[in-house]
C-alpha cells in the first residue's frame, strides 16, 4: 500500500476572514499542528493588536511560531523559510500533514518557494532614504515608493516605513522594483503543498473588521500599545493597530479617531493581501463557512481520513 504523502496543508487569507477558526477545525479533524506564517503573531510582546489565537485555542491544537521572538530581534521572510523548513521536517515525523495559515504573503511564498537574493545596496543609498524619512514622514516614504516602484506599492505595506525603506533602496540601487527578485525558479520541496484560500464579500469581511478592532479596544489594545511605548520605533511595532494609537498617545488625533483610522488601514491590508493571493493561481477558494467542502478537499488530496 502507498504511504500517505507528506503534505503542508496553507490556509491564506485577508485579515479577519477567518484564518484561525478553520485552520484549527482542519487540524483537528486530521489530528495534527499549525505553524502560522504570521510576521506579527511571532513576537511574545504582541498579543491583542495582532489578533493572536486565544489561550485556549493553542491549548486544543499545538502551535508553532507564535510568541517564539522578542521584538527586540529582527526576523524576516528568509528567517521564516529556515525556521519553518526545519519545524516541518520535525512535525512530519510524527505527522502525515500539517497546516500552516496566515496572512504574510511574503512568507508563505519563501515557504512554498524560497526567496531570490538580492543585490548588495549601497549603504549611501539606504542612508539617504532614512534621513528623508527622519525629516518628511511617512506621507513622503509613501510618494517615493508610489512613484519609483509603483508595482510594490500596489501589494506592500504601505504603512509599514521598514519595508517602503527597504524597497525604495532596493529601486534606486538596482534599478528595478524589488518584486523582480521574487520571480525565480520556485525551489522544489521533498513535500506536497496544499494551498487553500478563504475569502468573504466585501462588506462582510468589513464588518469583521470593524467588530474585531472594537473587540480589541474592548480587551486592553490601548493599555497594550501604552506598555509598548518605549519600544515604538522598532520595526516589529510599524504595525496597524499600535501606530495609530501612538498618534494618539502623541497628541495629533483623538482616540476616536485613532480607532477609526486603525479600522481603515486595516481594511486596506486587507485588500493588499487579497491582491498579492490573487495572484497565485495554485490557490483554491473557499467561503470560511463551508468546513465540509474544505474537509473534503482536503481529504480527497491527502488519501487520509478525517475525524
Amino acid at each position: 500500500m502507498e504511504a500517505p504523502k507528506k503534505t503542508v496543508i496553507i490556509i491564506v487569507g485577508p485579515t479577519a476572514v477567518g484564518k484561525t477558526h478553520v485552520a484549527i477545525e482542519v487540524a483537528r479533524c486530521f489530528k495534527t499542528e499549525i505553524l502560522s506564517a504570521d510576521s506579527r503573531q511571532c513576537y511574545r510582546e504582541l498579543k491583542i493588536g495582532v489578533a493572536r489565537a486565544s489561550e485556549e485555542e493553542l491549548r486544543r491544537i499545538p502551535h508553532h511560531f507564535i510568541a517564539t521572538h522578542s521584538i527586540k530581534e529582527e526576523v524576516s521572510a528568509a528567517g521564516f523559510e529556515q525556521y519553518a523548513l526545519r519545524q516541518v521536517q520535525t512535525l512530519f515525523q510524527h505527522h502525515d500533514q500539517l497546516v500552516m495559515t496566515g496572512g504574510t504573503g511574503l512568507y508563505i511564498k519563501a515557504f512554498c518557494e524560497g526567496l531570490d537574493q538580492i543585490p548588495p545596496i549601497d549603504p549611501l543609498i539606504r542612508n539617504e532614504i532614512i534621513k528623508g524619512y527622519e525629516e518628511n514622514g511617512l506621507s513622503w516614504l509613501q510618494e517615493q515608493v508610489q512613484q519609483k516602484d509603483p508595482a510594490f506599492y500596489s501589494v506592500g505595506e504601505i504603512q509599514n516605513p521598514q519595508r517602503l525603506m527597504r524597497a525604495l533602496e532596493v529601486v534606486e540601487g538596482t534599478g528595478i522594483s524589488i518584486l523582480t527578485f521574487r520571480k525565480g525558479e520556485p525551489r522544489k520541496r521533498d513535500f506536497e503543498i496544499l494551498l487553500i484560500g478563504l475569502q468573504l464579500p466585501k462588506e462582510e469581511l468589513h464588518r469583521n473588521i470593524d467588530a474585531r478592532v472594537d473587540k480589541m479596544m474592548l480587551e486592553g489594545l490601548e493599555e497594550e500599545a501604552r506598555s509598548l511605548l518605549p519600544w515604538r520605533n522598532l520595526k516589529a511595532l510599524q504595525t496597524v493597530g499600535y501606530a495609530e494609537l501612538f498618534d494618539y498617545f502623541d497628541g495629533k488625533t483623538s482616540l476616536e479617531k485613532a480607532v477609526a483610522q486603525i479600522k481603515t488601514n486595516t481594511r486596506q491590508y486587507a485588500k493588499r493581501q487579497m491582491t498579492w493571493f490573487r495572484k497565485a493561481k495554485q490557490i483554491t477558494w473557499f467561503n470560511p463557512r463551508d468546513l465540509n467542502a474544505i474537509l473534503h478537499f482536503v481529504q480527497a488530496h491527502t488519501k487520509l481520513d478525517f475525524y
